[in-house]
């Protein structure tokens, strides 16, 4: 209590101001002068007694603020029943149910990140193992050129899945970081659905898949369309590499006034039921994924590029067979009335 130097003052203050009062009370009769200095003693003493609670309830407030900042316990901090340290008590509590929330947040985090490094680094290592045995294998010699075409060939695609690897995460990472720079520009429907197909077009000939897209030709939203055909491409390359030869892929524009819809169908086996509610988290791999061609990441960037710009996109088995993505990207203008 009297490591407070606001209360020692306090005390001294009263002190005077009793021996003041009882002095000139004193001059007036003596039992004035006994009256007044009992009644500053009597007024010192509940000051010293109400100092010492105080200063009790800010020690026990303490202690407990100490095993809330290194103790993994719950700490309850309801003692006070009204006044001053009450409302410190529950603003304190806010602060270290906070703080708590934080802990488990950043503990999730740092759980994620590690698992998250631990499947980049394997997702990695699988293709560069794959390049340092055909390496090793020219470097030996004595194979015919038919046969070093195809190593050729084959540490070509497991370079490029590498380096697509490497970019898509770099593109998860700054749209996790804030530092994406989506645009808001007109995009029309119809140009970004061809630029999204454009580099699939020639799989999908080698395979005999048909490719169809219907719409008005005038559907358009408010988007980033380098961002945006990155997503698209992302699921229209997942239905051709899920879709038979000589099968099928379907898209479908269209646009109403809350929304604009694109729809993608294809003709494959579709989606297991287990694999419907994770499809679009990362590294999750479906029951039907090529074990060497897919990381599971295509699907969860997708997502992430059309939730950055006001849109919605769900995965989903047709009735007839096959999967089907829609993707819907809502009116900003409705949003700000």
């Amino acid at each position: 209590m009297w490591r407070n130097q606001d209360t020692k003052i306090a005390f001294a203050a009263g002190g005077v101001i009793t021996v003041l009062a009882a002095v000139l009370a004193f001059f007036v009769s003596s039992a004035a002068g006994f009256a007044a200095l009992c009644t500053g003693i009597a007024l010192c003493i509940v000051f010293v007694y109400a100092s010492w609670q105080r200063g009790r309830a800010i020690a026990r407030l303490s202690d407990k603020i100490d095993k809330v900042l290194y103790s993994d316990t719950l700490v309850a901090l309801d003692d006070s029943k009204e006044g001053d340290l009450a409302v410190l008590e529950s603003e304190i509590r806010k602060m270290s149910i906070r703080i708590r929330e934080q802990a488990h947040a950043l503990e999730k985090e740092k759980l994620f990140l590690r698992d998250a490094i631990a499947d980049i680094s394997h997702q990695i290592r699988t293709p560069l193992t794959s390049v340092n045995l055909l390496v090793s294998r020219l470097r030996r010699g004595g194979i015919d050129e038919g046969e070093m075409k195809r190593h050729l060939h084959s540490i070509e695609t497991n370079m490029n899945h590498i380096e697509w690897l490497v970019s898509s995460l770099l593109k998860m990472s700054k749209i996790d970081s804030g530092t994406a720079g989506f645009r808001a520009e007109p995009v029309n429907l119809a140009d970004l659905v061809e630029r999204a197909v454009e580099p699939l077009l020639i799989s999908m000939e080698l395979h005999e898949q048909l490719f169809d897209y219907s719409s008005s030709g005038k559907e358009h939203f408010l988007g980033d369309i380098n961002w945006t055909e990155e997503a698209v491409g992302n699921i229209l390359k997942n239905c051709m590499e899920h879709t038979p030869d000589g099968g099928h892929i379907e898209v479908c524009g269209s646009e109403n006034a809350l929304y604009t819809e694109l729809v993608i169908c294809d003709n494959g086996p579709g989606f297991s039921e287990k694999d419907l509610p994770h499809l679009f988290e990362r590294f999750y791999k479906g029951t039907n994924s090529s074990s060497t061609n897919s990381y599971g990441i295509g699907l969860a960037l997708s997502r992430m590029i059309v939730v950055a710009q006001n849109g919605t996109i769900k995965a989903e088995n047709r009735s007839s067979g096959g999967a089907r993505f829609i993707i819907r990207f809502y009116k900003r203008e409705k949003l700000l009335k």
